[in-house]
């Protein structure tokens, strides 16, 4: 059966959903999780959770999903030792910089890739899988055939988002909250501006076209169990505890009695929390502006359903765990006790038995009659003793533990104080309790320190990246930019080789894209390898369709490369150069260790959202493609000129992304030519990113950071470059 992850934002949400009947949670202690803001676990109490869960066969995960500097690093590798020390069962990861570091400080801690790792092809997480990550928790966006694709080649566990929040941009590639307000969704910081009204092409005007609703995938379980994804799990860390305890509650259910949800509990999930309902859009394979929906403000909680919820977990401990006693009883040998959980037992002795004195004492007892210590002293004879026995040592109230039965052995004419029969229970069942709860033993280690790092250049190459084809011209080619990067299927009709005397080009792998279209992704490359130089690579997935063919690999935006160690990652994962995030203040940027050489936007509108639904689609109507949303003709109207306005009539440009998806680009354009910062970084190549910019202005700007001309965007912004991201 698939295992039920829930969410544990703090101890009373850890409580519902191991009562409610999960068999596992999620959980951070410390800053460094994609929850910042939830109120997470200090240290003792996350030992104490892990005890909790433990003692119940409930699996503890924690949450390390966060983006990390290089000063943050040895925090977390602190963090990985607790975490080992104190039996965590695995720890989600976003950062390959801490999957460098957990490799060396507790190599023998599973870990599990997070979505925020944009795991959404067969590809990326085989890969995965042989990088030692045990778990590969695949991206929300994916549908049945994408997810069972996965799953029958996958050799590590697959998890599914199978209840809660939708973002609208692709976890891990989202940077609206970071651009606009300085808190990082990559960082567990997120501001959730995707909830706020927009425009498309308009004035924002009530609609929120950015805004999902919950996901709802009860109605499938069981298929979702027969494709084999071995675990389902259910967002909410930072809701209510009684919220996790009715989505618990009634998921445990339907993987328990096989079955799809009733109306009445349906209405209560939608209840409990949702948007305007729920969507099953992406799992269906059926995109469209009937996903989006919004929560008005203030809405009053369902106080009878919460307050059931809240009765069922606060009570009592409704999930405890059967035992089974053997209790021997011999003269001349201390009492023995062994308690059994399963397949786990302990074994405990007591005081030898005494001789019986008074054989009449059971009589004088049935009597009611006054005998000196007659209530604490058992006399073991007949069956009316042994009875007596079986049933102190099933009193188990106020343990985590029921008795299920208890086989005594004993021999006749013994006495016993039931004070020491009572001990010997307590004593049984704190031992199978430290049992239950023991902790692996396993090896951790302190980090080997960081070696040294090849000298760096002093003045970096300048390259580009272009959104649009007319980008490319002769007068741009004439400025020799170092590289010029352009989307790979560009390459089927656009004509680069007038240009490669005067520079080279890097063929860009789609950041998102499916299994189906890794073989189509690799006969582009083969077929255009004669006038490439490299292949950018944003994802895991990316890595098996360029194998083997001969062009260096270059790390692009998407891999998130916020620290030394992820570098030293990327060089050992065989790339040729890294581009690092552009979260980072130029400080953080200029003291990291360059294994690899590296690359910095320094111009441009930077990217912050890449959205699997097309929102002129859902907003306006596109084209004539009908429901095959990965198509897209020429007349398309989202290949146009569209823009998103907010509130404050701010305009973001939409940009068309490979398979009829949106990426969102920032209002303002990144503008350093007039800083020297840009130049001290220690840089190999500084990148300028045209997206919007007519074939001139692209020219221009290029010149300007080749130091003519007085170029100057009209709606220039310094970016994170000097303020960064908390």
């Amino acid at each position: 059966m698939a295992e039920l992850l829930s969410p544990a934002g703090g101890w009373d949400s850890l409580v519902a959903a191991v009562q409610s009947g999960a068999d596992a949670v999620y959980m951070g202690f410390g800053a460094y999780n994609a929850r910042r803001s939830a109120k997470n676990f200090t240290e003792e109490e996350f030992a104490q959770a892990v005890r909790y869960c433990h003692l119940r066969g409930v699996k503890v995960y924690l949450t390390l999903n966060t983006l990390l500097t290089d000063r943050e690093l040895s925090g977390a590798a602190e963090l990985l030792h607790k975490a080992s020390r104190l039996g965590a069962d695995a720890v989600l990861i976003q950062d390959w910089g801490v999957w460098q570091l957990a490799r060396q400080a507790a190599p023998e801690l599973p870990l599990h890739a997070s979505t925020q790792m944009s795991l959404h092809t067969l590809g990326g997480a085989r890969r995965a899988a042989e990088l030692g990550l045990t778990r590969v928790v695949l991206a929300r966006e994916l549908s049945r055939r994408d997810i069972a694709a996965i799953c029958r080649d996958c050799p590590a566990e697959v998890e599914v988002f199978a209840h809660g929040a939708l973002c609208m941009c692709y976890s891990g590639q989202c940077a609206l909250s970071a651009v606009i307000g300085g808190r990082s969704g990559n960082r567990g910081t997120c501001a959730q501006p995707c909830r706020l009204p927009y425009g498309v092409n308009a004035p924002a005007a009530g609609g929120h076209p950015l805004s999902l609703k919950d996901a709802n995938l009860s109605p499938y379980l069981q298929e979702l169990e027969d494709m084999g994804v071995a675990c389902l799990k259910l967002e909410g860390r930072m809701k209510r505890p009684e919220y996790v305890a009715v989505i618990t509650s009634i998921y445990r259910r339907l993987l328990d009695e096989k079955r799809r949800p009733t109306r009445e509990e349906q209405r209560q999930l939608e209840l409990a929390f949702s948007r305007s309902g729920f969507t099953d859009g992406y799992y269906l394979g059926q995109k469209g502006p009937q996903m989006f929906g919004t929560r008005p403000e203030n809405l009053p909680e369902p106080k009878e359903l919460f307050a059931e919820a809240r009765t069922l977990y606060e009570k009592e401990d409704r999930r405890t765990v059967a035992v089974d006693m053997d209790c021997v009883c011999r003269a001349g040998e201390p009492v023995r006790l062994t308690v059994r959980a399963g397949d786990q037992r302990a074994e405990v002795t007591g005081p030898v038995p005494e001789t019986a004195r008074n054989r009449a004492l059971n009589l004088l007892r049935s009597r009611r009659e006054t005998v000196p210590l007659a209530e604490d002293i058992l006399v073991l004879s007949g069956d009316g003793p042994q009875q007596e026995l079986q049933a102190r040592l099933k009193k188990t109230g106020g343990t985590a533990f029921r008795c299920r039965e208890v086989r005594v052995t004993l021999e006749e004419g013994l006495m016993l104080s039931a004070g020491a029969v009572n001990a010997l229970r307590r004593e049984g069942l704190a031992a199978l309790e430290d049992t239950l709860c023991a902790v692996p033993e396993r090896r951790i280690a302190q980090p080997e320190p960081l070696p040294d790092a090849p000298e760096e250049p002093t003045q970096p190459l300048l390259t580009c990246s272009l959104q649009k084809p007319e980008q490319l011209t002769q007068a741009l080619a004439d400025c020799r930019p170092e590289m010029i990067y352009l989307p790979v299927e560009w390459l089927d009709t656009l004509d680069v080789t007038p240009y490669l005397d005067r520079t080279s080009f890097c063929a860009v792998l789609p950041r998102i894209f499916r299994t189906e279209d890794e073989a189509a992704l690799r006969e582009m490359l083969v077929r255009h390898r004669q006038v490439l130089a490299a292949v950018a690579v944003s994802n895991l997935g990316h890595l098996p369709i360029a194998e083997g063919l001969e062009l260096p690999l270059r790390g692009d935006l998407g891999m998130n490369v916020f620290n030394s160690r992820a570098l030293l990652f990327l060089r050992e994962l065989g790339l040729s150069t890294a581009a690092v995030s552009f979260e980072l203040r130029h400080q953080q940027i200029r003291d990291l260790k360059k294994y690899l050489p590296c690359e910095a936007v320094v111009y441009g509108r930077l990217p912050l959202m890449l959205m699997e639904n097309c929102v002129i689609a859902n907003s306006l109507g596109c084209c004539d493609v009908g429901s095959d949303y990965r198509k897209r003709s020429s007349a398309c109207r989202c290949t146009g000129e569209n823009v998103l306005t907010d509130r404050t009539g701010t305009r973001f440009p939409l940009m068309p992304a490979w398979g009829h998806r949106n990426e969102l680009e920032n209002s303002r354009t990144l503008f350093l030519a007039d800083k020297p910062e840009w130049r001290r970084l220690g840089l190999t190549y500084a990148r300028l990113r045209f997206t919007t910019e007519s074939p001139a202005e692209c020219v221009a700007a290029l010149q300007r950071y080749q130091g003519q001309g007085d170029y100057i965007p009209a709606d220039l912004t310094r970016g994170l470059f000097y303020r960064g991201v908390e």
